[in-house]
């Protein structure tokens, strides 16, 4: 648990300066969009297309993935003391 919350602190930081980089820059997220021929909307659907793909697919793979884990969980033999 302390690695996740330890990757995701250093994933905000880590952000945190290269959005100060950029914005002394005078850099915005509309601007960089605009070089990539994005706009925020084309963005947004993008990410509705990619979620309403995945999501399914994880809930399918999901399916037969946990109930596996769960009995090879369950077989594993007991770690010692």
């Amino acid at each position: 648990m302390f690695r996740i919350i330890s990757g995701a602190f250093k994933i905000v930081v880590i952000s945190l300066l290269t959005g100060a980089a950029l914005s002394a820059l005078d850099l915005s997220a509309a601007e960089i969009l605009i070089e990539l021929g994005l706009t925020p909307e084309r963005v947004m659907e993008l990410l509705q297309t990619g979620a309403a793909w995945a999501l399914p697919n994880i809930i399918l793979g999901s399916m037969v993935i946990v109930p596996v884990w769960l009995v090879v969980a369950l077989l594993r033999p007991p770690r010692g003391p």
